[in-house]
């Protein structure tokens, strides 16, 4: 994919694959139980990661928080819903023994050479994250996606083809089922600029070449998580894909360094 214009600098940067840091490397040795928080951001940025993907919600209160769970309660010391807490509640929550649930915001203030890959776990966080990325002129920084097609619609709807974003599941399913990178375009009407899926669901391999192919043939790229065994990384550079989303964090740049695909952030 050198060279490829998606006509989005997030993904036009001529980096040969894109390594992403999935919730900053939530499964790497050195930072056990701290998914999320800016302590697992700085590790990645340290290591050498550009791509920090996270995941967001929003506080009662209207703050964007870079937060997986609709609660509280798997990962930090307080339990409840996020959205029923205000940010000053929230701020009192602990992940592990000083990890604390950060805002985007500080995310992208903390690591200004750092792009973020951002899913929507939220309809109420569609305005919010699309007032903070106005408001901190990120457009060229981040990468919207979401498992829903009525969440990622709305906030395409607001980015008006000025934010980059990842296909929702029937977009996905178009450039699996349909014959041609050009018609699943179409279809999707020329909205994905990257393919963020799993290796396989269930017993169907979602990666398969051809797929790989259309979402060229289509200008978009192929992003798959979350992947965290070697061999399986080595199969699927071997097909072309152009990212991966990870949680192990040292593996993954262990093998984009014994392949000479290494790129470290400027």
């Amino acid at each position: 994919m050198i060279g490829r214009d998606t006509g989005y600098a997030y993904l036009d940067d001529g980096r040969p694959v894109l390594a992403f840091a999935h919730r900053g490397g939530a499964l790497h040795p050195d930072i056990p139980g701290l998914e999320n928080t800016a302590v697992a951001f700085a590790h990645a940025v340290a290591l050498g990661y550009t791509y920090l993907e996270t995941d967001v919600h929003v506080t009662s209160d209207g703050v964007v928080l870079a937060f997986h769970d609709d609660v509280l309660d798997r990962v930090t010391d307080r339990v409840g819903p996020v959205n029923a807490h205000t940010h000053a509640e929230v701020s009192e929550a602990r992940i592990g023994a000083h990890g604390r649930i950060p805002t985007l915001r500080e995310l992208l203030d903390a690591f200004p050479g750092a792009r973020f890959n951002i899913d929507i776990k939220a309809r109420d966080a569609v305005e919010p994250l699309m007032a903070l990325i106005d408001e901190c002129d990120a457009w060229d920084r981040v990468l919207v996606g979401s498992f829903s097609g009525r969440r990622l619609n709305a906030f395409r709807a607001l980015a008006r083809g000025r934010v980059a974003t990842s296909a929702h599941p029937l977009e996905v399913a178009a450039f699996r089922l349909l014959p041609s990178g050009r018609l699943a375009r179409w279809v999707t009407r020329g909205q994905v600029a990257a393919l963020q899926v799993p290796h396989h669901r269930g017993w169907i391999r979602v990666v398969t070449p051809g797929f790989v192919r259309r979402a060229h043939a289509a200008g978009a790229h192929v992003h798959v998580w979350t992947i965290d065994d070697p061999e399986e990384m080595e199969e699927l550079l071997d097909r072309g894909v152009d990212g991966l989303v990870t949680d192990r964090t040292d593996i993954l740049k262990e093998v984009l360094l014994r392949r000479g695909l290494w790129r470290e952030h400027a």
